[in-house]
């Protein structure tokens, strides 16, 4: 049944995609970019890259928030290398990969996992977050109230879980593929117990949000100019449709889900050709920025071997 619901959403997300494309194909194919424009695509990239490099910085955080003292450096390679794993079938080789990363460097399989899966969580709560902030902007007036109150009912779900009250038993559960346990283990898991709400790497998801908004946005000026007052709206449409590719299954990578909100939501503020020019070209920018940061550690790594 999962595999049904896969292909069903990954059919329908590339069927509007392409209708959408056909429809406004002329739109797109007279859409032309200057030097200019081309230096801002390359400054749209380099940004992408650079969130890619920090949400790895904060991997480690989230390890050091669970106790587990590892190499920043070493671990945001293993980031960069997995990240691009995400597009396989499935969705999932890119946590696989991380989980087995940290077992290899002596990290308990529960603690890895649970390293890996806080990350969606803390992505999640930061998406909302903005949202709430700027979604606002997206709906008719009618809807408005309706959309803050199911915002701030899902913020509200997202950071009571990440609370160490609700998290500290996740790891207990976790745990529980042991079936017996010395007295030399309990103390370790006790060891693994977190005594403080992850503030610094829910931030640090906030300042890796906007540098991806931020890539969005550049992608979009190279092919037009905006306003100062287009930019909240183009936040609020962006973390939308970044945090529905992330959490819809079926989608590696958000592909397809992603595009497919950012049109629905853009297309009655902007020109439909801009606005499907902006986000093909942002998704080749996502893939060539996530390709290069796995050349560069697998680089590293071989150098520093």
């Amino acid at each position: 049944m999962k595999k049904i619901v896969r292909w069903l959403i990954l059919g329908g997300t590339l069927f509007f995609l392409l209708k959408s494309l056909k429809d406004n194909w002329l739109g797109v194919s007279a859409i032309q970019i200057n030097i200019t424009g081309w230096l801002i695509l390359a400054t749209a990239t380099t940004v992408t890259l650079l969130a890619h490099i920090w949400a790895g910085w904060i991997w480690t955080w989230v390890l050091k928030e669970l106790n587990q003292s590892v190499s920043s450096i070493e671990f945001i390679q293993v980031y960069l290398k997995t990240n691009i794993a995400k597009y396989l079938p499935g969705n999932v080789w890119h946590y696989y990969g991380r989980i087995m990363a940290a077992k290899n460097a002596n990290i308990p399989t529960n603690i890895a996992t649970l390293s890996v899966l806080l990350e969606p969580l803390l992505m999640l709560a930061a998406a909302l977050i903005i949202i709430v902030l700027f979604g606002s902007k997206l709906v008719v007036n009618n809807l408005k109230f309706n959309l803050i109150i199911l915002q701030f009912l899902s913020l509200i779900i997202v950071l009571i879980i990440l609370h160490p009250r609700f998290l500290n038993p996740a790891i207990q559960l976790l745990d529980k593929w042991k079936n017996k346990k010395s007295d030399q283990e309990n103390q370790l898991i006790n060891s693994f117990i977190i005594q403080r709400y992850p503030v610094k790497p829910l931030l640090g998801e906030l300042v890796f949000l906007g540098l991806r908004a931020t890539g969005f946005i550049l992608t979009m000026l190279a092919l037009n100019s905006l306003s100062w007052e287009q930019i909240p709206l183009l936040v609020g449409a962006f973390s939308c449709a970044w945090v529905l590719g992330l959490i819809v299954p079926g989608a590696p990578g958000g592909l397809g889900v992603f595009e497919t909100t950012a049109i629905l939501l853009l297309q009655y503020h902007f020109p439909a050709a801009l606005v499907i020019s902006a986000i093909a070209l942002y998704r080749l920018i996502s893939i060539l920025a996530e390709t290069t940061g796995a050349a560069l550690a697998w680089l590293l790594e071989q150098i520093s071997n």
